[in-house]
Formats: structure tokens, sequence, C-alpha cells
């Protein structure tokens, strides 16, 4: 039975025996070229391998490569965590642990046991337990580096054999999860390696397209790609190296000089390592490591974990043994046949018969060690695993931020954002600064044009019409026009040379079509320019650049002009509206009448007095030089709402009224493709253009009321016929085009808005970068007014556009007013109701006999009497006793004031008469 602990990708492994047999615990990638025995049972501490008590020495096994970079520090890390274990006497209780460590010498058994498959899963191993990080993980950490910077190809330059294949299948799928992708894969063939190899796999790199190049390799040939690289040229700037923690485990293990003399060769150079916790016991055992090494062997990651796996299995065991868990072996009857048929004598393997309780502890031990809280997952991997991103600045390693599959990159510690809510949004991914390769602190762009002579193959459409836009040169492969100037001017703008060829496509006799499916570029073109417009269909197959040209679809039709006439007032409001209107004038009229009959005088009298009445206020209101009185409370809140509709109703009529009198107007049956869409009239199109589509399939016109159009002269001739001669009712197409169109057809004019909007631009393939640059040099085109330099030369200004002249504005419908209507209607209707239940409640007061002489049946006594309350005068209402009250008191109040004078006049005059008289 076997634990396999996992402890990284590296090149060398350790094993665990708990038992007669072998049981491995992997620190590498080689192979086991050896299994052995380690007999503790009878032989090790006399007691049977079936006993119930404690045995005295528990012996483990250790198989790693013991010269590589990781095994001398597993070494050290192993043999000191088995002295700490036995000094602690709380651990396995007074058994002692041994860890005999074998030599591996860096080769293979069989193929098993590979130790740095991450494909490798307790699903497929049910005794496989990682004890480091995963490489899934280190990939998923490299790919949303590179998703950070806006990367969207990189090369992997990898050890072909299942630890790089692995390690590169893995992070292949992480990079197509993020729309990125490996552009480039160059193999490091397993073994001795010459630099003139390494030189050739470089070269071949360095004649791609990519920058950003992703190293994946044991470290001798990891040192010598970065020693190559560099005198190939290859760690300047524009470069970016991103090496995964093999290269981190190297120099940390490095002594400080060794460690200087090899990052000369790799400075900018991006490395991952794994991340484990700062703490006391940390520290404390860096020291420790200082003093037993003297500083000639670094501390690695990996030693920690080697030094953390010990506990763990010690741990596990002390669990086990308490349990009741007794060391007992039997045989593989499968292995019984190969007895004799081979050297390597297999048959003498045992399988542990407590195995799974083993595995059980095993994976329920927690503790805190040296790389921080020990626990493992339903994976049997440990949890939250983290990543620190360090960049080689100079002869130092200097950190820029850390990865954690919880809340993805960030510049503060993982264990910090443990305790907050995940958060792996684009703007909560950051990292510091960075020195890249040639010492730059601008971001690669990641990309460049190759240097092996290749030019771009530029598709541009053979136009057959409106060749302002896109035209080629006669017996030549040169291209001009519009969209031609505009894209060689945004290429000129590029920080980088572009090398580029122009390649027509279409037979040269109709516009070439401009479907979907057409502008899948790859294998064909790297590129398109022209005409084209930005739509949703072809968004999923290529990318655009920032559009350089506004475009909707609009429509064009044929007017004719009006002259005013001498019924030009009436042509303000439609005919419903006049209806409406004048009804509303008589309705007002017949309420306001209702309302004031039995209170006001000048509502009353004969009837043809009373219609002629009822017909003047209404329509004296138009001008507002009523001069009846409304009295009632409800009739002037009837007629104050009225009045504001009238104000309305002027000001619109005459506003609209002037614009008839005083501007030349166009007339066109076609309002817009509402008109269009309800109407059964042919429409015609440009041939290869989307509006066919668009027509058809986005607001579902039959396409045989469809025609297509081939050039402006067709256009003309079409709609000159008009659709009873054959010809159509109007022509949908791009504005651009139209604009064109109508700079010398004055007889035709666009009829309403743009009923789509959209824009032109160059189309590339799925994530290419040269759209994204593209699309910046285009933006400074329209800053810096190049972009309107290159519309004015070769679009004109339309001839047309000086005429005085407009299209027939509709009129004036109930539609813009309904909302007035409605809310004296309302009002009007509370107004009467409110009037008839005051009617009622009195009728219900009166008695038939005091208002009605006469024989009759009761019904029509009641009937007489209700319209006798309607029509009769109504006296001595609370509103005409309080109006002679107070026409009473003033009356009084002057009366009061009059004798008040005359007192006053008679006693001045008195006084004067006796001075008179004694003068």
């Amino acid at each position: 039975m076997k634990y396999c602990f996992d402890m990284s990708f590296s090149r060398a492994f350790m094993c665990i025996n708990v038992f007669d047999g072998l049981c491995i615990l992997r620190m590498g990638v080689f192979l086991i070229l050896l299994l052995w025995l380690l007999s503790f049972g009878v032989l090790s501490n006399g007691l049977s391998a079936n006993a119930s008590s404690r045995p005295a020495v528990v012996n483990i096994g250790a198989i790693f490569t013991l010269d590589s970079t990781i095994g001398r520090v597993a070494k050290i890390a192993i043999e000191e965590a088995v002295k700490d274990v036995n000094s602690n006497s709380s651990v396995l209780q007074g058994t002692k642990l041994n860890v005999d460590i074998r030599n591996s010498n860096c080769s293979g058994f069989l193929g098993l046991v590979e130790a740095t498959d991450p494909t490798l899963s307790s699903l497929q191993f049910p005794y496989f337990i990682r004890t480091t990080q995963s490489d899934l993980h280190q990939m998923t950490a490299v790919a949303d580096i590179v998703e950070h910077y806006g990367w969207k190809e990189v090369i992997v330059i990898f050890l072909d054999d299942d630890y790089g294949r692995n390690g590169l299948s893995a992070l292949d799928d992480a990079l197509a999860a993020r729309r990125c992708r490996v552009s480039y894969k160059a193999g490091i063939p397993p073994g001795d390696l010459s630099r003139s190899e390494i030189m050739d796999i470089l070269v071949k790199v360095a004649l791609t397209e990519s920058r950003v190049i992703v190293l994946h390799a044991y470290p001798a040939a990891g040192f010598m790609v970065f020693s190559v690289a560099h005198y190939l040229g290859m760690m300047d700037d524009g470069y970016v190296w991103i090496a995964t923690d093999w290269l981190s485990s190297a120099l940390d293990s490095a002594s400080p000089q060794r460690a200087q003399t090899l990052t000369e060769t790799m400075q900018g150079v991006l490395v991952l390592r794994q991340h484990t916790p700062d703490s006391e016991r940390k520290r404390a055992f860096m020291a420790r490591w200082n003093n037993l090494t003297g500083g000639s062997l670094g501390l690695s990651t990996y030693g920690l974990y080697a030094y953390d796996t010990v506990w763990l299995t010690a741990h596990a065991i002390d669990s086990f043994l308490s349990q009741g868990g007794v060391i007992s072996f039997s045989n593989d009857s499968r292995l019984n046949s190969l007895e004799g048929k081979s050297q390597l004598h297999l048959e003498a393997l045992v399988i542990f018969d407590g195995g799974p309780l083993l595995l059980k502890n095993i994976l329920q031990t927690e503790f805190v060690g040296l790389t921080g809280p020990v626990k493992f997952n339903s994976d049997k991997s440990l949890t939250l695993p983290a990543y620190e991103i360090i960049n080689i600045i100079g002869t130092g390693l200097h950190r820029v931020g850390y990865w954690c599959n919880y809340s993805g990159l960030s510049t503060v510690a993982p264990e910090t954002l443990y305790s907050r809510p995940p958060n792996r949004s684009s703007a909560n991914q950051q990292l510091n600064s960075v020195i890249w390769p040639g010492e730059s602190i601008k971001t690669p762009r990641g990309w460049v044009f190759p240097n092996n002579g290749k030019q771009l193959r530029i598709g541009v459409p053979r136009r057959v019409s409106y060749r302002e836009f896109v035209s080629q040169v006669a017996g030549t492969n040169n291209f001009k026009g519009f969209c031609i100037d505009v894209f060689t001017a945004a290429v000129n703008l590029l920080p980088y040379a572009v090398p580029y060829q122009f390649v027509p496509y279409g037979n040269g006799r109709e516009n070439p079509s401009y479907r979907a499916s057409e502008f899948d570029t790859t294998g064909i073109f790297d590129g398109v320019v022209g005409d084209i417009a930005i739509v949703t269909n072809r968004t999923k197959i290529v990318d655009f650049t920032q559009p350089y040209a506004a475009s909707g679809l609009v429509v064009v039709a044929p007017v004719r002009k009006l002259n005013t006439g001498a019924w030009a007032f009436l042509r303000p409001f439609s005919r419903q509206m006049w209806g409406v209107t004048a009804a509303f004038f008589i309705f007002i009229g017949i309420v306001v009448w209702i309302l004031e009959h039995r209170i006001n005088d000048e509502f009353r009298g004969p009837p043809k007095k009373q219609l002629i009445t009822i017909l003047w206020f209404s329509l004296s209101t138009l001008f507002f030089a009523h001069r009846e009185t409304t009295v009632s409370t409800l009739g002037r809140l009837v007629l104050i709402l009225w009045l504001f509709v009238v104000l309305i109703i002027n000001s619109s009529y005459t506003a609209s009224l002037t614009s008839i009198l005083t501007v030349q107007q166009l007339y066109s049956p076609i309002k817009g493709i509402e008109t269009l869409k309800d109407g059964d009239d042919p429409i015609g199109y440009q041939v290869g253009s989307f509006a066919e589509h668009y027509l058809s399939e986005g607001i579902g016109i039959s396409k045989s009321r469809l025609k297509a159009l081939g050039s402006p002269e067709e256009y003309a001739a079409a709609l000159r016929k008009g659709p009873e001669n054959g010809g159509v009712a109007a022509v949908v197409d791009e504005r651009p085009y139209i604009e064109l169109f109508l700079a010398s057809q004055c007889k035709f004019r666009i009829i309403g808005q743009e009923f789509t909007k959209s824009g032109w631009g160059f189309a590339f393939p799925r994530d290419s970068p040269l759209a994204i640059d593209l699309s910046t040099a285009i933006l400074t085109l329209s800053e810096n007014g190049d972009l309107q330099r290159i519309h004015d030369k070769w679009l004109t200004t339309s001839s047309c556009s000086s005429d005085n002249t407009e299209l027939e504005s509709d009129r004036l419908h109930l539609k813009s007013f309904w909302g007035l209507y409605l809310l004296c209607g309302i009002a009007c209707f509370i107004a009467l109701l409110i009037y008839f239940l005051q009617i009622v409640n009195k009728f219900r007061k009166a008695s038939p006999d005091d208002v009605i002489d006469g024989q009759g049946s009761s019904r029509s006594k009641r009937l007489q009497t209700l319209l006798s309350l309607i029509d009769e005068k109504e006296d001595q209402s609370r509103s005409d006793r309080k109006r002679r009250k107070l026409e009473r008191s003033l009356s009084e109040n002057n009366g009061e004031v009059d004798l008040e004078r005359d007192s006053k006049r008679k006693s001045s005059q008195i006084s004067d008469n006796s001075f008179n008289s004694r003068s």
C-alpha cells in the first residue's frame, strides 16, 4: 500500500515506509529505480508484525536525488524534522521515528510514481496525497498574470517529458478560460543538452510574434535557456519572461554569491514562489538553518514542506497507533506469478493491511507548521494554495504581489484576505510596479510582427460602385479611397513597422458580399480593410477596431415641392385634429351652459338666444374674447382648464403655420421605415450590403419586396420609376453611401432618422493585438483632425444642401394633444357629475304638487319636475343672499361715513359763525 505525498514538480521525491514494503512520499519528478524493504517489524523492534503495542521504532524511507537542487535542501530538512519529532514526547509517545534516505540517482522505475504530473489525482490514485501546491494552481496563477497585463498569446518553453507536457496542458487550459492561448510550444528534449541545441530552439522562438515567454523546466536546462537568451538579445526591452517555481527554488537554495551570478542573465524576469506565511517558528527555523549550513545552502519552500511532511506523517502514525492500529502485511497473489521471471523480484513486495485507517488519519490531521496551516480538502490536496510573484532586479528578488485561488492577484498577503469575502473583479486584481527586461518600467506590448519576412495579408473588397470608399488602381494591386487612406494613416501612427500587402477579393463585376461567414479570416487574411459595418453577427467571428466612420441604415425616397396655396392655413392640423378640436369647442360651450344656466342670466332666455350664446361663448374662447361671466365654481374650473388647452393649441398652430408659409416644403408619401414596413411596395438595397439581412430578418419585410441595386445610377432610375412602373418606393442603405448619392441627386431626400446605429471598422482575427493598437491610432486621427481631412478629401458635400427647403414635417396630430383633451374631458365629467348630484338632491326634496299642476301619471310628473328644476332660475341662492348682505353692509358703512362727514362739516360752520360774531 502506498501513501504518496507529492512535494513539488521538481527533481526529487521522498518515500515513506510504514510497513515491510514501500510507501512513497515524493518531492520531484524522477522515477523510482529501486524498491527495497525496510523491515522494522521483528528485525527492528523485536516485536511481531501483528503486535498490538506501540513499536519502539517506526522506520520510514525517503527516495530522492540527493545531489539535486531540492534534494540537498530536503535531506537536511527531513533530518531536522526527525530530530524535532523524536525530542517531542507528545507526538509518538515514546516511539522513535527513523528515516532511511536513499539516492534515486535520477533514474526511473517502469514509469512508476511520476512526481510532477499535475493531472495526478486522488480519483486515479486513492492513496495519493499531495503535500505541496499542484501545478494546476501554479499555471492558473501564470494565466491570471497574462490576463492582468492584457496579453493574449504566450510562448511556452518546457521540458519535453511528462512533467513539462502536463504542466503545459494545465497552462493551456487556464489560458483558454481567459480567451488567451499558447501560440508556440518549444519542447526541450530530456537529458544533457548542448548550448547549440538551446540556441536552435530560441532562434525559432525569436521568429514568432509573441514576446511573452513562460519557462517551465529543470534548473540545469532553465539556466542554460536564460544564458543563451541573454546572448541572443532576448532579454532586452519588449520581452516578457515568466518562470515557474523551479527558478525561485534554485535561487533560494543557492549561496548568495552563486545567486548573484545566476541572476545577471535574467534581469526583469517574473518568478513564482510557493507562498508560506511569515511566523516566529519559520524565522527561528531559518536562523537555525543558517547555523547548520553556514550560508552555503539556502532554504527554499520545498525544505519547509519537507519538514512539515515529516511532522504530518508522525501525527498520522501516532493517531493510527492510538486507535489500535496494527502493523501487519500480506502478500499480493498477483505478484507471485512474477517469481523468477524478473530481476526486480517484485514478488517480494507486500501490502500494508492498515492502509485505509492510516490514510484516514493523514487526511484528518490538522496542525500549524512552518508552511502555515496544514489541512487537506476533498481532493487530498492542501487548502488555500498561494504563490508569491517575484521580480528579479539587480542581485535580489523583489516581491511585486501575491496570487491565491481565493481572490486572485493582490498586493497584500493572502492570509489577510481570507477573512474577507472573495473578490475576483478586474478592479481588485492588482500588482506593484515591475521592472521588465531591458530595465523598462512600461508594460511590454507582448507581441511584435515576426522578423521572418512575412507580410500581413490584408483583404480589400473590389468594389464596383461607390469607388470613393475603396477602389483598385487599374493594372496594380494597389488600392485607394477613403477607407484605404484611413488605414494607412492609422498604421503610420503605430510605434512599430507593420509589413502588409493588400489582397483583393470579389469578382470585379459586382460588389462583393459582406456576409458574416466571409469574415472568418483564419488562414485566408490577417485582416480586412474596407467599408465594413460593425454588426452583431460579424463581431462573433472577428474583432473590429474602433469605428472610423459613423454609419446606420436610412431611407431615401423621391420628394416634391409643396406650394402654400389658398388653403395653407388648414395644413398645420390633421383632419382628425381639426374634428376633435371643433367638437371640443362645442362640448365646452354646452358644459358651461349647463353649469351656468340656473344661476346666470347671461345664459338664459329664449332657446334661439341660448343656442347662439353657446356657440358664441365657445368660439370666442379661441381668442380669449368671451364677454359672458361665469358665476358657478364648477363653470369657472372648466373654463380655466379649457383656456389652458386653447393656449397650447394656439401656440402650436401658429408655429406650424409660420413654418409652412416661410420655408419651402418638400413632400413624400414615405414617412420612414415604419411606412415601408406597413406597406407592400418594393424596396431597394445595395448589392452585398447587410441591409438585405436586416430588412428581411430584423424587421420582417418579405424578401419578395426587396430589390438589389448595384450602383447610384440604378438607385436613381428605380426611384424615378416608382413602384407602379417596376421601380421602388424607397431605397434603404447605409448613410455614407446615401450622402454620396444625394450629392448629385437633388430630387431625393433622406426620410426620417437612422433606424440602426453602427459604424465602419477594420476586421482582424479574434484576439488580434493589432486591432487594439489600430483603435488607439484611429482615436488619435479623430482627435487631431486628420480623420476629418481625409473625409473631406474623398467625400464631397451635397450640392443640394444649399436649397432653402426641408421635408414636410408631420402635421400636428391628435396623438400629440390627447393628454390635454383627456384632462379637460375628465374635468368636464366631474363638474357635470357634481352638478347633477346637486339637482338630484333638490329633486328628492321637492314635491311634484308644489312645482306643477295638472293631471298625468306619477312618472310623467316626476320627469316634468326634474326638467323644471334644471331649467328654472334659482332664487335666493346662498350666493345671492351673501351678495345682497355684502351690498347692504357696504351701503350702511357708506351711510355712516356720510353722516360723520356731515356732522363734522356742520360743527365747522358753527365754529366759524361764533368767531365772526365775536369779531
